[in-house]
């Protein structure tokens, strides 16, 4: 079980109604800052995702924690007929609903407020289902693992990108300057929300990756886990079925 890390320690809210509050604040700053942070290479691991996904011809997916709408939107590459975008902030939705009205892609996606651990979603539903940068938010890891393979068709690709910890020098070294330092400081400098990246920093060297989190998956019931570490082990790409 991974340990629950919230952004608000003082807070008497739950960790959900917390992170609804924490994006909900920081959702029209969230896609600027975020090129910022990564140094745009995040759009690589995203590319990757829809390659993975695509080869498995989906007529159907569903992105959780969508955020803005980023992996939704590049999962049009795949021809799926329709995808939706799920997550538990409105304000972070309304950002991407914008930003797909934009791209003339409101027929095929559809951006809906719902929680991962309690997906509004018949059994066997989805060809497939995504989360990039989402599964460390979920307040109760392996109910919303679950819930996914609930909603997933048996055959059905559960594809997750993360991020995950260096184990080499020099990158173990540099990932920790990064997140320790660097996230926080422009998250003080810039964003609206002074704790958001520092939570996102905190949060993000604790989740589990690699075989730890395969063997959640093992044990939630998917099969055939695989991870790919991208970028010298700085996130990784999990790939499971149902």
């Amino acid at each position: 079980m991974s340990e629950k890390i919230t952004p608000y320690k003082n807070s008497e809210l739950g960790k959900k109604q917390q992170i609804a509050q924490m994006f909900d604040t920081i959702s029209n700053e969230y896609d600027d800052l975020n090129r910022v942070i990564s140094f745009g290479i995040d759009i690589k691991w995203r590319n990757k995702v829809v390659q993975i996904v695509a080869e498995k011809n989906p007529e159907n997916i569903l992105d959780i924690a969508t955020g803005t709408g980023d992996l939704a939107i590049n999962l049009t590459r795949t021809k799926a007929t329709q995808i939706i975008g799920l997550d538990i902030s409105e304000g972070m939705l309304e950002v991407g609903r914008k930003k797909i009205l934009k791209k003339q892609l409101h027929k095929t996606i559809d951006m809906v407020v719902g929680d991962s651990e309690n997906l509004p979603f018949d059994a066997d539903t989805f060809d497939a289902i995504t989360v990039a940068f989402g599964v460390r938010n979920f307040e109760n890891l392996e109910i919303g693992l679950a819930e996914i393979l609930r909603v997933l068709k048996p055959g059905g690709i559960f594809v997750v990108l993360e991020t995950s910890v260096p184990t080499k020098f020099p990158f173990k070294q540099g990932y920790y300057l990064h997140n320790k330092i660097v996230l926080p400081l422009v998250g003080k400098l810039f964003s609206k929300d002074k704790v958001a990246y520092s939570y996102l920093s905190e949060s993000a060297s604790k989740f589990p990756y690699g075989n730890a989190f395969n063997n959640i998956l093992d044990k939630t019931g998917f099969t055939s886990s695989k991870a790919y570490p991208q970028t010298f082990g700085v996130a990784t790409i999990y790939t499971a079925t149902k």
